[in-house]
Formats: structure tokens, sequence, C-alpha cells
């Protein structure tokens, strides 16, 4: 830059130019210098991690040079050189804590951001942790329930788990035994092969409730044999016999069918099972099974599946049901753990603005400082600032008005003075 400059003065002014000009030659060089190392790097993180730590720092040492070079120029004319070499010391002490403290933001600011991380993995985990509670304690809560509100005391929960799955039991083994006939009577039927994976659920539910209506029956006939109701029982007898004869005809027959291979292969084909020896198997197995089945926990789980569907107590004239139990809400603590959580990080957002806030508005302060110390002999702002309130609360007050009259002050403007009284003339008449 003053190389170009320098061409356009004479030859005899050359040396006189170059003495005057010999504090600020050397800085545009190292300005470039400085810029460019802190603008360029080998990578775009480098690159990124230089513009945001050494750019500003950098642009406030090289206004604080300029102003310090340019102000040697001023030191022949200047009155109270000391306050004003002592204002200029001062400013470089300003800006090299300015800078420090810029630098150490970033670092209040990483401890916060992984305080903020922290609490927000807490919330987290507290969240899953009581959603999982609440799953597991979910099916409990609502079994507490259904004994409290839907059934009256003495409900056998193990007989009646224990009906269920055998239930379920049955109706699997039964679903793999009919599902080629069910196949074929569906293929004649429609006329196409039906999907497996539509027919077997089907199946499969309708075997169930098959199953728990046959001990739904034996419930109703032992209870008419109890009260001896002849009528109810002559007909449930009769209703109990076709039921036998449908599990058995297309259920326990499947089963006897199975093991005829076997029967055959061990008599060495001297016993061939007949239509009546079939079905007499057939019904010694399920009578059998259903006696083994009730007597064990049919009897206790019959009455409550009944009760379930009926919607109706188990005993007549048993307790009342006892009032449930007020549970925690599971979501109630964590709810406001987040709440409490969602406070302090409105209060830590503001000190986090802060810390990004405040170390840049300080470097600014103290690059004014420097070209008003020029000036003035004296900074402007009073560093470092404590906090952000102060650093916006700081505005300059000049002593002197653009026009060189005081300046008015910040306060409330005085009350007009009274107009004086005004004597009246003779034409008027007034008194002399």
């Amino acid at each position: 830059m003053f190389d170009s400059i320098q061409a356009f003065v004479p030859a005899q002014w050359q040396g006189a130019f170059n003495l005057l000009t010999a504090p600020l030659a050397w800085i545009p060089d190292w300005h470039t210098g400085l810029i460019n190392f802190a603008w360029y790097g080998g990578s775009l993180s480098e690159m990124l991690l230089k513009r945001v730590l050494l750019l500003l720092p950098i642009m406030v040492v090289l206004i604080a040079v300029w102003t310090t070079m340019i102000s040697l120029y001023t030191l022949p004319f200047r009155s109270g050189r000391a306050s004003f070499m002592s204002a200029t010391l001062m400013s470089y002490w300003d800006s090299a804590r300015s800078i420090w403290l810029y630098w150490a933001g970033f670092l209040r600011l990483g401890v916060v951001l992984l305080g903020w991380a922290w609490g927000l993995l807490r919330v987290g985990l507290g969240l899953v942790v009581s959603v999982i509670k609440g799953a597991v304690r979910s099916p409990m809560i609502f079994l507490d329930w259904t004994t409290r509100s839907y059934f009256k005391p003495g409900m056998p929960w193990i007989a009646f788990m224990a009906l269920l799955a055998w239930s379920a039991v049955e109706a699997t083994i039964f679903m793999y035994t009919l599902s080629p006939t069910m196949t074929e009577v569906l293929a004649g039927i429609t006329g196409y092969e039906p999907n497996v994976l539509l027919m077997a659920p089907l199946l499969w539910f309708f075997l169930f409730f098959l199953v728990l209506g046959s001990f739904a029956c034996i419930q109703v006939l032992t209870e008419a044999i109890r009260h001896r109701r002849m009528t109810e029982i002559v007909q449930m007898a009769f209703v109990e016999f076709f039921v036998m004869f449908f599990e058995v005809i297309f259920l326990y027959r499947e089963l006897i069918d199975a093991i005829t291979p076997w029967i055959a292969q061990t008599t060495s084909e001297g016993v061939q099972l007949g239509l009546v020896s079939t079905l007499a198997l057939a019904s010694f197995g399920w009578i059998g099974v259903r006696g083994m089945t009730w007597f064990l926990f049919g009897r206790f789980g019959t009455p409550a599946v009944l009760a379930i569907l009926a919607r109706e107590g188990m005993r007549e004239g048993g307790a009342p049901v006892a009032p449930m139990t007020a549970h925690p809400n599971l979501l109630q603590a964590p709810i406001q753990a987040l709440k409490a959580e969602t406070e302090w990080f409105r209060q830590e957002a503001l000190q986090v603005f802060e810390l990004i806030t405040l170390p840049v508005m300080q470097l600014l302060a103290a690059a004014i400082n420097s070209i008003v110390v020029v000036i003035s002999a004296k900074p402007i702002f009073k560093l470092p600032f404590e906090n952000l309130d102060e650093a916006l609360a700081v505005a300059p007050v000049w002593p002197k008005a653009r026009n060189g009259k005081k300046a008015a002050p910040s306060g409330p403007a005085p009350a007009p003075a009274p107009a004086p009284t005004r004597t009246p003339s003779l034409a008027e008449g007034g008194v002399r």
C-alpha cells in the first residue's frame, strides 16, 4: 500500500516519506498474514475452528496496533502525554483480558452444553424406565381391577388360567389335525385351495371356543345334577351327547387315525380298526381327557369363564367388592421432573445466550476502546463486563452536544419559570 503511494512522491522527498511512514509501513504485510492465517486452513474443520477462535481476537489486535501506531503522530501535539500512554497500555491489557475471556467462554459454553445433554439424557431415561414399569405393571393392575370390580372375592386364577391354556393347547393340536380336512372341504366348496395363513387362525379360534363350550356344557350338567332338576338334566345330557359326538367325529377320530398304523404294525396287521372300534376308542379318549381336565381345573375355572361372559358375580351372597386401591400415576413423576428440567433449561438458556454474547461484546468494546483512547485519551467502556445486563446498559455519554452547547440532562425536564408581570403603560391607564 505504501509502495504505491511512494511512487507519487518526488525523489527528494523519498527519505522523509520513508521516515514518516516507518511506524505504519510494516503493518499491512503483517495484517495480511494474520488475516490469511485466521481465514484459511487445510480442511473445513480447521477453517471453521480458526475463524471461530482466532478471527475476532486477531481483528482486535490489529485495531489496537493500527490505533497505537497512528497515535504516535499525535504525541508531539498532545497535552497529558503520561495519562495518554497509560490509557493506551491499559487498552492493551483490556484487549488481552477480553481475548482470554473470549476463549474461556467457549470452555464454559461446552460445560453448560454437556450439562444440558446430561439433563436430557436423565429425563429420557426416566421416561423410558417409567414406560417399561408401566408396561410390566399394567397387566397386573388390570387383573387386580378385574378381580375387585368384575368378580366377587374367591376368583380361582390358577384354574382359570389353566383352563384357558389347556383350551389353547387342545385347539392348536386339533388345528393341525383338521387342517388337511378343512382344506379339502373348502377347496371342494369354493373350487380353489384356500390360503393357509388365513384359514389357520380362523380354525384355531373356532376350536378354542368349541373346547371352552364343551367345558361349559359339563358345568351346566353338573349344576343341574347338584340341584336335582330332572328336566334340565335330561336336556343337558342330550346336548352333552351330541357335543361328545361332534368332538369325537371331527376331532378325536383324527387322533385315533394317527395311531392306527402303529396298532396295525404292532399286531402284525392282526387288528384292523373298523368304524365302531375307531369311534369307541375316540369316545374313550374324549371321556378320559375331559374327566382328567375337569376334575383337575375345569370344575374351578369354568364358573369363572361363565361369570366373565355373563358379567356376573361368581357366588351369590358373597362379600362386597373391595374398592380398587389408588395406583400411582406412573407418568406423573417424569412429567413433574420434565417441568422442573424445562424451567432449569429456560434459566440455563439465558446463561448460554450470555456465554455466547458477552465474550464477543467484550472484544468489540476492547476494539472501540482502542480507537476512543486515540481521540479522548480515555476508554469509553469499563472492562470486563460482569454480565450481559451490564454490557447492554452501557451507552456512550458525551459531555458536549454537537453544536458545542452543554448536553441536556438525562433527567426529567424542569418546570418552566413563571412569566414576569408586565406593568401597564400610561396609555393603558397605568400609574407611572
